[in-house]
């Protein structure tokens, strides 16, 4: 009899182990564990309420003075455990609404520990996002600082190119100056202070300071200089009026009667009317 053949395995992924069930808060286990002592206490009670009604049953079926008294004894014991079953049910129920309030405060704390999670998850995104924009702003601050100064740094090469090519320029002229002084000849040396006076020649009159003296006429030059008292001026024609400064005379009118009677100051004199 051939064998059975197996089935082939499945290849892939292994099945992933079932998570553990959740966590049970600590107020929540407590009050569980209250309701189930209490859930206990309530089921034994009611076993002792079973027996004691049995008890109470049988006790009276007697009908002797003394089976009555024992069901009366039965009957309040089945009166008390019943009454002690009342308030354990009672206690199971406020156990069992603890639970509930307390499984109801923990989804409040839950709530509020995923609340604060999720603000942490955001401020850490918000720090993450502002990381990348410092990182973002101070790139591009420094690509424009760079720009900016590289103007700068053009602009006083510039200057600083221009101020040195004029010192190398003025340099260069007094050196070349200087070149030129070394190739010309030795001229004569430099004599300080005032340059001496030019010397008068041996036919030249002494300089006479002062103002000069006047001209004389050549034939008063041309006669011999006559010794002793100067003779007598002869009279001369008459010599022409000398020049009279300022505004010229004013031009006399003709020779007449009217001109030459002597002007008369004030008023004049009234005509006189012919007869």
């Amino acid at each position: 009899m051939a064998r059975p053949k197996k089935a082939p395995a499945k290849r892939g992924r292994k099945p992933a182990a079932t998570k553990a069930a959740d966590a049970v808060p600590a107020v929540v286990a407590k009050a569980a564990a209250a309701a189930e002592k209490a859930a206990a206490a309530v089921t034994k009670q009611m076993a002792k309420v079973e027996a004691a009604g049995k008890k109470a049953d049988a006790a009276k079926a007697k009908t002797t003075p003394a089976g009555k008294r024992a069901a009366a004894t039965a009957a309040a014991a089945l009166k008390a455990e019943k009454a002690k079953l009342a308030s354990l049910k009672a206690a199971a129920r406020t156990a069992t609404i603890a639970v509930k309030a307390a499984e109801i405060e923990a989804k409040g704390e839950e709530a509020a520990a995923k609340a604060k999670a999720a603000v942490e998850a955001f401020a850490a995104t918000l720090a993450a996002k502002a990381d990348a924009d410092l990182a973002k702003a101070v790139a591009a601050f420094e690509a424009k600082w760079k720009k900016t100064r590289s103007k700068q740094d053009a602009a006083k090469v510039a200057a600083r190119t221009k101020k040195e090519n004029t010192k190398a320029a003025a340099e260069a002229k007094k050196l070349k100056a200087k070149a030129e002084a070394l190739t010309k000849p030795a001229a004569a040396p430099k004599r300080r202070g005032r340059p001496a006076k030019a010397k008068p020649a041996a036919d030249a009159a002494p300089k006479r300071r002062g103002r000069p003296p006047k001209a004389k006429p050549a034939a008063e030059a041309a006669a011999p200089k006559r010794r002793g008292r100067p003779a007598k001026a002869k009279a001369a024609a008459p010599a022409a009026a000398p020049k009279r400064r300022g505004r010229p005379a004013k031009a006399k009118p003709a020779a007449s009667a009217a001109a030459a009677a002597p002007k008369r100051r004030g008023r004049p004199p009234k005509a006189k009317v012919e007869a």
